[in-house]
């Protein structure tokens, strides 16, 4: 879906035109995720919840009280990005780069260290993950350089080299962390709103080679990586150690079968599979709602990214358009990356799946984003009320015409 109107201005002054009403559908798909996510989490969390007394205090609904407490939170924080014209978020998109920027560079220093990687603030029981900002922030701010770079996106100096120093930066400091998924999602984002912003195919086929290269020297030298990708290849090899995970994850897929051993019945979730309510919760989706229940929320989400992009093509100008298209890329990066991990269709890199995995900063930022698609989608019905005034007053004009004819 490449952007090529040129008929359509960068942005439109949002405080001259009334706004509509944001989309019901988009909103009642994102609802519907989000309450069968926060279902699915008291599902697969309580188990490991009532073990592990060190974080829960044998609290068995701990992990979902809070999931309902970051939902919530979230709800209020997307009705309310709903309300900011996209204006707004253009304005304030250099600085929001920065200032995830500046929370990338702090981490490495100040975050809380776990499992070898330090990608978290931590401010008593809540944690804090800047990469999640990250993401959004690549989305806003090349965006606004696209409608800069207007005409001029077919060239190296506009359409590549600025992307390409953004993608270095940002994944330079996320592979520091280490967090490897954060950076293949920016990537990915990156080749995502350089093709819909107009760069030329060409390019894509010297950065893809060069990404190919890069990547193949950080799995060669990077030590979880290559363990990670050796168990990927052959995760019986090393059943008690780099694949167990992955194992218990496909030996819940199989038990699920075509209907499910039932909502809450999982066994796998009784502290066999590691971050049974975090990375893989799908492997408990499959477990307890089987072939068919993954497949309808499989349904969900796509209809929630293709209405996102139908939004998007139905935008009033061509920053709507840009932030509006990359969400709803970002929300599918994320949704296929996820479930290719956990069926181990590759590597294991920790992804998240969105609305369902839990974690307080991953759902807010995620609703946050929907509340400025909700945002933008609320400009669409006021772009065809003026459009049906134009062409009632073009027959206007046009019946004196005919009538002296």
């Amino acid at each position: 879906m490449k952007y090529s109107d040129d008929r359509l201005a960068d942005y439109t002054d949002d405080s001259s035109i009334k706004r509509g009403s944001f989309d019901v559908p988009f909103l009642l798909i994102t609802l519907l995720l989000l309450t069968i996510g926060i279902v699915m989490v008291l599902s697969a969390s309580f188990a490991r919840a009532y073990y592990d007394t060190s974080v829960t205090g044998g609290d068995a609904a701990y992990y979902f009280r809070r999931q309902i407490g970051f939902a919530l939170l979230g709800v209020i924080v997307m009705l309310g990005a709903s309300r900011l014209p996209i204006n707004f978020f253009r304005r304030f998109s250099p600085m929001i780069f920065l200032f995830a920027l500046v929370l990338l560079v702090l981490v490495l220093v100040g975050g809380v260290a776990a499992n070898g990687s330090r990608r978290w603030f931590s401010f008593g029981n809540i944690t804090f993950q800047p990469s999640e900002i990250a993401k959004i922030a690549v989305i806003l701010f090349e965006a606004d350089l696209i409608c800069r770079f207007r005409g001029k996106m077919t060239t190296f100096k506009y359409g590549v080299l600025p992307f390409i120093l953004i993608v270095a930066i940002v994944d330079i400091l996320l592979i520091l962390e280490p967090h490897l998924s954060a950076s293949i999602i920016v990537f990915l984002l990156t080749v995502v709103m350089m093709y819909i912003g107009g760069t030329k195919l060409r390019w894509f086929l010297v950065f893809g080679g060069g990404a190919s290269v890069l990547v193949a020297a950080y799995i060669a030298f990077v030590g979880y990586s290559n363990d990670r990708f050796s168990a990927w290849l052959n995760p019986f090899a090393d059943s008690s150690d780099t694949g167990y995970q992955i194992i218990q994850s496909l030996y819940a897929i199989g038990s699920g079968g075509l209907t499910g051993l039932g909502l809450g019945q999982s066994r796998q979730k009784y502290l066999y599979l590691p971050e049974e309510h975090n990375d893989y919760i799908f492997s408990i989706i499959c477990e307890e709602l089987g072939f068919v229940g993954a497949m309808l929320i499989l349904a969900l989400f796509a209809l929630l990214i293709i209405r996102g992009f139908w939004l998007a093509v139905h935008c009033r100008d061509r920053y709507s358009f840009l932030v509006c298209a990359g969400i709803s890329s970002l929300l599918a990066i994320q949704v296929l990356l996820n479930v290719a991990v956990v069926t181990n269709t590759i590597p294991s890199t920790g992804i998240s799946l969105p609305f369902f995995s839990y974690g307080g900063t991953a759902l807010l930022i995620q609703l946050g984003e929907m509340g400025i698609i909700l945002s933008i989608s609320r400009d669409i019905p006021e772009k065809k009320r003026v459009k049906e005034k134009k062409q009632k007053k073009q027959k206007t004009k046009s019946e004196p015409l005919e009538s002296s004819v």
